[in-house]
């Protein structure tokens, strides 16, 4: 049966599809697994030799946590002393994190090793997409998309982002992971939480599913620990274009026992018990609709990057050992010089966020944000943002076994999708049905 809804969605659809920026051209794409990667970043290494060239990525093998690098000793130690001689390779972010924290805040830097790897079919839609996709003329939707790497080879800083929010994580997951807010004092109660997540394209039975055409994910989030907390479920139908179909999501409270709409789930709300340490759209770095702000591309640069952090996913540490007033134990991080992207987002005029800029750098081999720099309405640092790079090459998926949030005003942070504690953590062999993503799941659930 064709709905009044689903007939204004598609004419919105195609009216987005009607107002595009055009794609790159097949001799741009033709560049794709020759002089670039598959994704788009560059295959050579850089002229110092400190960066070496992209060969295939990291080698598919079923021992996800065995550190393939654990005989490497660290080149060099960036600390409070000889941060300025580093500067050119460091973000803003990090080098006031050296001023807030001069006694105990380290960067080991290691060499480096551009180990993403992604499937084959992950590459035969980047080169699809190459020539075919396109943003639509307000930048807040993606045209004529493929799974993922809309933009392999990306013109401006929204093209940039958008391979940041579609990039591949395996289609279909499920995970189990601590979100941790630390006091000043390195005080925290962990938060236990498992989500579920797919593509509609890999869903298994789509009866009953609606409007497929612009969904980029289902989600489910139940947090499992403390008991003040446990029960509280999240329901989300990600939307591509959020400006013609918002972000779908539904709360289960479990002291209520009922499941209502939530849209203020999204932008600057208050993520996910996170004690008022992060916003909504802070989870995976950055998530969410781009319209609020105005991006730029300001080009490339290398940097210091959180890479190949074997050491931190370690399933022989404890959070106990990872956690420490001000930052995360700096002993069990491993940092290397890669290619990043860089782009600056503003906060539109006469638009409401507590980041008035943002400043992105992303990862070229992965296209996932490695570092991001929040600042807010007076224009000072405010928290910093760093995803720790982890190759699953169980299932050649790069994604990350940590995320950090550090408050430098209030010398809090918050450590999400850590999984030192939590069996394997992430599993990539679930499917889901539709069924399984609907507002009456999560009450079934929550019962």
């Amino acid at each position: 049966m064709i709905t009044t809804k689903k007939i204004a969605l598609g004419a919105a659809l195609f009216l987005a599809s009607t107002l595009v920026q055009a794609a790159t051209t097949a001799e741009n794409a033709a560049k794709l697994g020759t002089t670039l990667t598959p994704v788009g970043a560059e295959k050579a290494g850089n002229a110092a030799g400190t960066i070496p060239a992209w060969t295939g990525g990291l080698e598919t093998s079923a021992d996800r946590y065995t550190d393939p690098f654990a005989s490497e000793k660290p080149l060099f130690i960036i600390d409070a002393n000889n941060a300025e001689q580093y500067k050119d390779n460091l973000s803003p972010g990090q080098l006031a994190m050296f001023k807030k924290y001069p006694d105990t805040y380290k960067l080991p830097v290691y060499p480096s090793h551009r180990t993403s790897k992604l499937p084959q079919k992950v590459y035969d839609a980047a080169k699809a997409n190459a020539t075919n996709t396109t943003l639509s003329e307000d930048g807040n939707g993606v045209v004529n998309y493929v799974e993922a790497v809309p933009f392999p080879i990306p013109e401006n800083g929204l093209e940039v982002i958008w391979n940041h929010l579609t990039r591949y994580r395996g289609g279909a997951l499920e995970r189990s992971f601590a979100q941790v807010p630390v006091k000043s004092n390195g005080a925290y109660t962990a938060v236990k939480i498992t989500e579920k997540l797919s593509r509609p394209q890999y869903l298994n039975d789509t009866d009953g599913a609606e409007d497929k055409d612009n969904i980029l994910l289902y989600f489910v989030q139940e947090v499992t620990a403390p008991a003040r907390l446990t029960g509280n479920i999240l329901l989300v139908h990600e939307t591509l274009n959020q400006i013609i179909q918002p972000r779908q999501a539904w709360t289960y409270n479990s002291g209520q026992r009922r499941v209502r709409r939530a849209p203020q789930v999204a932008y600057d709300a208050p993520g996910t018990a996170s004690d008022g340490q992060r916003t909504s759209d802070n989870s995976d770095l950055y998530n969410g609709a781009p319209d609020r702000y105005d991006w730029k591309l300001v080009g490339k640069q290398e940097l210091y990057i959180p890479y190949n952090s074997y050491k931190l996913a370690s399933r022989e540490l404890k959070y106990d050992d990872v956690l420490k007033p001000g930052h995360i134990n700096p002993d069990h991080t491993r940092y290397e010089l890669h290619r990043v992207w860089k782009v600056e987002a503003t906060l539109k005029e006469g638009e409401r966020h507590i980041y008035a800029k943002r400043v992105f750098f992303i990862d070229e081999d992965s296209w996932q944000v490695a570092i991001v720099d929040h600042y807010d309405g007076r224009g000072e640092l405010w928290r910093v943002g760093e995803a720790h790079h982890f190759q699953f090459r169980d299932v050649d998926v790069p994604l990350l076994t940590g995320e950090m949030l550090y408050d430098l005003q209030s010398g809090r942070y918050l450590a999400g999708s850590l999984t030192n504690e939590e069996g394997p953590g992430y599993d990539f062999t679930q499917t889901f049905k539709f069924s399984d993503f609907t507002p009456q799941a999560i009450r079934r659930q929550g019962r």
